[in-house]
């Protein structure tokens, strides 16, 4: 196997031009603070970036725990990947990872991110992570949505010019921020996620009301359980399997949280009891 090493300091921007130079140096796997990425699927790991203090995050991102480097070369060898490019803050870095993943290569090609980066890219990258708390995963958002759950995740595409190819090549990664960072504790109240999925439930045909909402939001996502007043008794199964991806679709595209699930409940139907008082 051959590796390349891209190499700079923590928030330099690794993450977000990982893909461009796995193009340059035909890396078909990526390894970025513990997570294995094959063709923009995450195929393996736990992210460094879901831990909440920086030792945890170094231990993460260096496979210290032998189950999680296990599963991740295991799953690399199975992959069938012949290049990875392996991300990490310092030369002595990469050796930790590389002893730990106990892989045999024949070729190490190392890169600093100052050669695929200028000083002003580098400098906005930092003040992101910074400031804003932005963190960057190389991968498609409905692939880290599935490890990131609970955090604010949004898409982001790069676009970069493919020597070899001679055109533009546009990759989408994911910009994930945990609800607690330097910018203090984030959350949205479980009375807004109630009202949007209410909202969404009322817009579907068929619906006369949404009697209630509960929300439960745990480590995995958010679970809604909504109780429907209908309007008719015709496909039933269609108009709640109807609200159950109406209530998902909202609130993840104006949240960027994760809905594991929508329980969707008849309480009543409202024509009948029109019937009953018309006649």
């Amino acid at each position: 196997m051959t590796i390349i090493a891209l190499v700079g300091p923590s928030g330099s921007g690794k993450s977000h031009r990982a893909s461009m130079v796995a193009d340059r140096y035909a890396a078909d796997a990526i390894l970025d603070d513990g997570l294995l990425i094959v063709e923009g699927r995450i195929v393996a790991g736990h992210s460094a970036k879901r831990e909440v203090t920086r030792m945890a995050a170094v231990k993460r991102a260096i496979l210290l725990d032998p189950t999680h480097a296990d599963h991740v070369r295991q799953a690399l060898i199975a992959s069938g990947a012949q290049r990875l490019l392996v991300l990490a803050t310092s030369r002595n870095m990469i050796g930790k990872i590389l002893d730990a993943l106990k892989l045999a290569y024949d070729e190490l090609t190392w890169v600093n991110i100052e050669e695929v980066a200028t000083p002003a890219e580098i400098e906005t990258a930092k003040r992101e992570r910074s400031v804003e708390g932005k963190h960057v995963i190389p991968a498609p958002t409905l692939e880290v949505r599935k490890t990131f759950s609970g955090y604010l995740v949004a898409p982001l595409q790069f676009i970069f010019y493919h020597h070899g190819r001679g055109h533009r090549v546009t990759v989408e990664k994911s910009i994930v921020r945990p609800t607690y960072s330097l910018l203090g504790r984030f959350y949205i109240a479980d009375t807004v996620l109630a009202t949007i999925s209410a909202h969404a439930a009322r817009d579907c045909p068929g619906v006369q009301s949404v009697a209630r909402v509960v929300v439960h939001a745990d480590a995995q996502g958010i679970r809604f359980a909504v109780d429907l007043i209908l309007a008719s008794q015709i496909d039933l199964y269609r108009i709640m399997t109807h609200v159950q991806d109406r209530v998902r679709q909202w609130v993840e595209a104006l949240t960027s949280l994760t809905v594991v699930e929508v329980s969707v409940s008849a309480k009543h139907l409202a024509w009948s009891e029109m019937g009953e008082n018309g006649g």
